[in-house]
């Protein structure tokens, strides 16, 4: 395979800018030559821009689109309609226009996010030997998905997503563990019981919206908050772009590679923790309708993965580790986070 740089891609990789493109099916044939040149692939991207694009995940395209279509209807609904849906940032239900502003997790004051979603979390009952036999656990972190009257064909294919979205997480798990040379369940020791969040993103334009204010964006520059992020996107002129730093070769904002076949994968902050910073929190923005495409509206489906409630993340010390950060609770570290970016 020869990548579009003109290098001589690894099996199972291709390469485009700091970001590669990695197919799983070589590292799921069990060949050590084509498992080792992946893992140090995936060592390099996680290193630089956080990202990764996965094809030959085994996802059906058509699942994806069924999703699309049974949301778009309610979307589609007068504010009157949705708002008995409404939730705050972590509910499950309706996140409306200014719920969210995702550059306040970093910091920066920005406008709320020109989005809406649809926003589904776990929904693991008590059960004997798990987390949530803790009513505080069961309490904070479970509870009961709202599918909407609205959208009558949603349940089944989100509920088939987010089964197949569990285990390749794993998976893509079990592979971070191998690039970061620890053994294979490293990470997954950790993940017999997670917690998950689902976000159907809907980017509108800007009849909806109206015209962005100065610094908006469909959502503003960000980190996310945990381990790993599997994003399924679409095409578009106001769509994910991401950032790597000038000072170590990067590019600054520069539009993700984008790849229909494939999950776009980013690491979050609890990831880059974990590591001692040997790995980055991949930042991304994605832009607000476009001038010249001002009615573009695209819908991204957005599946975090974290770990088990009262996980306690301890980054790998040097010389693998960079930075010797004090142990936190990983559920304690996320509600922060989530309070963060909360409007109101």
């Amino acid at each position: 395979m020869t990548a579009s740089d003109g290098m001589t891609a690894s099996p199972g990789t291709s390469r485009t800018s700091r970001i590669p493109t990695i197919d799983l099916r070589p590292w799921r044939s069990g060949d050590p030559a084509a498992r080792a040149e992946i893992a140090s692939t995936v060592d390099s991207a996680l290193r630089t821009a956080g990202f990764l694009l996965v094809t030959g995940h085994g996802v059906d395209p058509a699942l994806r689109a069924r999703i699309r279509d049974a949301a778009r209807p309610f979307f589609r609904q007068p504010a009157s309609v949705k708002e008995p849906y409404t939730v705050r940032v972590g509910g499950r239900g309706w996140l409306g226009p200014g719920a969210e502003a995702n550059g306040y997790a970093e910091g920066t004051e920005t406008p709320p996010d020109l989005k809406e979603s649809l926003s589904f979390a776990t929904d693991a009952p008590a059960a004997a030997g798990t987390p949530f036999d803790d009513p505080a656990v069961r309490a904070e972190w479970s509870g009961e998905n709202v599918f909407p009257a609205e959208s009558p064909g949603l349940r089944e294919p989100v509920e088939t997503y987010l089964g197949q979205l569990r285990a390749l997480s794993d998976e893509l798990l079990g592979l971070l563990a191998v690039a970061l040379a620890e053994p294979a369940d490293f990470f997954t020791r950790h993940t017999a019981h997670p917690t998950w969040g689902f976000n159907i993103n809907w980017y509108p334009g800007t009849e909806v919206v109206g015209e962005p204010e100065p610094g908006q964006f469909r959502i503003g520059p960000h980190t996310d908050f945990g381990t790993v992020t599997v994003l399924d996107r679409q095409a578009g002129k106001g769509g994910l772009q991401v950032y790597t730093d000038p000072a170590d070769g990067g590019g600054g904002w520069e539009d993700a590679p984008y790849d229909p076949a494939a999950f776009t994968i980013n690491i979050g902050d609890l990831m880059a923790r974990w590591t001692g910073d040997r790995w980055r929190s991949g930042r991304h923005r994605v832009l607000p309708p476009p001038a010249d495409v001002p009615t573009e509206e695209l819908i991204s489906l957005v599946y975090f993965h974290e770990c088990d409630p009262g996980t306690t993340v301890e980054p790998v010390p040097a010389p693998k580790g960079r930075v010797a950060y004090e142990p936190v609770d990983s559920h304690v570290y996320l509600r922060g986070k989530l309070d963060s970016i909360t409007v109101g």
